[in-house]
């Protein structure tokens, strides 16, 4: 699809219905929800167990195809967690699971069919036991790259770029980028840059909801719902 070929009431009403599932369906899972946050499809989120935080402004982009999943499972009661800062982006496909703890920070934004795990879940010897865990603590403002692999026991340090399809088993020290299998630095930032994040974005909610509401104005107040319905039933090359 080329565009959008929807009314501007049709967005809308989907835009709130999204919201209403997320408070309806998501929020009474988790233990933790901010304000400030926007769902996309949150029907393919799927959270398992307790102990699971999202902060405020968080972007979750889910996919029929590639659902986010936060899992949390442990066997003891008091282990087990994942907290996720205020300002995050989660991508399509993203897997985080805890069987120990898992903290990232604000800002952070983990591309897609990234996997974050603090457990190996089975046992070198013994395959019915969860395995070794260790908590995972991911500073503020990192990157993840597509399809990378963040394993038990690390650290990534503040500002840091991991990436795509790299696998983590070591810590990454802050302002460092990080790739290959297993991950190795392979360049460092400059710690006396500035660093524009995703908090800056927000800076001014209540003007950044408006903007983009003016935008969806603009981009589809010429569809109308006898335009939409025949780009439905009969899509030509330009739809």
């Amino acid at each position: 699809m080329r565009r959008d070929h929807r009314p501007y009431i049709v967005k809308r009403a989907y835009l709130k219905f999204q919201n209403f599932y997320v408070h309806r369906f998501l929020k009474p899972q988790l233990e933790f929800l901010g304000h400030g946050y926007t769902f996309i499809q949150p029907w393919n989120v799927e959270i398992f167990g307790p102990r699971v935080e999202i902060g405020n402004y968080a972007n979750i982009i889910a996919a029929r195809d590639m659902k986010i999943r936060l899992s949390v499972w442990s066997d003891s009661e008091d282990k087990g967690s994942i907290k996720i800062g205020n300002y995050c982006l989660i991508s399509p496909g993203v897997r985080i699971g805890s069987g120990s703890r898992i903290i990232i920070k604000d800002n952070c934004m983990i591309a897609g069919r990234a996997y974050i795990t603090d457990s190996d879940w089975h046992g070198i010897y013994n395959r019915i036991s969860s395995g070794k865990t260790a908590p995972i603590l991911i500073q503020e403002n990192v990157w993840i790259g597509d399809s990378a692999l963040i394993c038990k026991g690390v650290t990534i340090g503040e500002n840091s770029i991991i990436g795509a399809g790299s696998v983590v088993v070591d810590n990454v020290p802050p302002y460092s980028v990080a790739a290959g299998n297993p991950a190795r630095i392979v360049n460092r930032l400059d710690p006396e840059k500035t660093y524009t994040k995703r908090s800056d974005w927000f800076s001014d909610p209540v003007k950044l909801v408006r903007d983009m509401d003016q935008i969806d104005k603009n981009m589809l107040q010429k569809n109308s719902f006898l335009h939409w319905a025949g780009h439905l039933l009969f899509p030509g090359k330009r739809d």
